[in-house]
């Protein structure tokens, strides 16, 4: 399937939340070492990537689940798996490995659905940030390079890649230099390999109700600070729910020239927490951003379900998804 074509008939559906329904399993430290890192020095409880190698079976059916639901895109379960983030588990030598191994879990539930639909390799925004200092005594110390960036985000590109993903999607961006490091590497992997580019999706994260990135960006500066990349679609996740959500997703899809993206969290977390927007309420938000032309791409991020992804794909299932912009040049003045 070309996912262009789609796009122009209706809006897709992505899948919602793989820590939310991991935490359902409540599995335990011994669950997530499985037999082959049994021995291992570091505490793993809480490293989820982990899981689409010692628990593949649990990995495929969630996404499974997510499918049933009626998602058209399901993300991998490689949120984190890549060697900075995965360094807290003393893990680096094993991110080729977990993103073969997460797409093929993706893969796997895809076959198993019996419904066609794309793989998106999740890239995370990393555990480090190359805008912000992590020193208040030190504003101008980093805690990472460019070039460490880039390196590890190309090794986790190409396990997605040659585990058989269907798009790369650069999601939770809360510091625009780290993605442009993701579509360095993403650009740089294609270039050396001459594997044909996959489409790049890219969703950022507004943090609150000034409309920023957390590296302090508006979005329309975030938008312009991405479109050389020529995604396949920009949008945001994650932060906020729909009901906060809402007036950034339109002012995007007010100066998006390509396809607009959005899968929001199941509202804010209460005191404990956790996410208590029901999936009936997310789906009414959804399908007001649908009936008001704003979104191409919907979904969910904390706290979603297979009930919120459902609920969702019923509401926009005959809402035309929003028009590309017809873009005019603009005439030099006569002079």
């Amino acid at each position: 399937m070309d996912i262009q074509k789609e796009l122009e008939k209706r809006i897709l559906i992505i899948d919602g939340a793989m820590g939310t329904m991991i935490q359902r399993h409540k599995l335990e430290e011994a669950d997530y070492r499985g037999e082959r890192f049994r021995d291992w020095p570091s505490d793993l409880k809480g490293n989820n990537d982990l899981l689409s190698l010692t628990q593949p079976a649990i990995i495929t059916g969630i996404h499974k689940q997510y499918l049933d639901a009626g998602a058209d895109i399901i993300e991998t379960n490689t949120f984190n798996a890549q060697k900075i983030s995965l360094a807290d588990y003393n893990m680096q030598s094993l991110a080729y490995e977990m993103n073969v191994a997460a797409a093929g879990c993706a893969r796997r539930a895809i076959e198993a659905s019996g419904k066609k639909a794309w793989v998106a390799g999740a890239i995370g925004p990393l555990n480090k940030t190359l805008s912000l200092s992590p020193d208040v005594n030190n504003p101008g110390y980093r805690a990472l390079t460019f070039d460490e960036a880039v390196e590890a985000y190309y090794e986790q590109v190409s396990g997605l890649v040659e585990g058989d993903v269907d798009l790369l999607l650069i999601e939770t961006i809360f510091d625009t230099l780290n993605a442009k490091a993701a579509i360095f590497a993403i650009k740089k992997y294609f270039s050396e390999t001459g594997k044909p580019e996959l489409p790049i999706m890219i969703s950022g994260t507004i943090t609150d109700a000034s409309g920023r990135t957390l590296s302090g960006q508006t979005l329309e500066a975030f938008y312009t600070s991405v479109m050389h990349a020529k995604p396949l679609s920009v949008g945001l996740n994650c932060a906020l729910g729909a009901k906060e959500m809402r007036p950034h997703i339109e002012e995007l899809s007010q100066i998006a020239s390509g396809y607009v993206s959005a899968y929001p969290n199941a509202g804010l977390p209460n005191a404990m927490g956790e996410y208590d927007e029901s999936p009936e309420d997310t789906g009414h938000y959804l399908e007001e951003w649908a009936q008001e032309g704003f979104v191409n791409i919907v979904g969910g991020c904390c706290g979603t379900t297979p009930d919120h992804i459902r609920h969702i794909a019923d509401h926009v299932k005959n809402i035309k998804p929003r028009p590309l912009p017809v873009l005019t040049k603009e005439l030099d003045p006569v002079a």
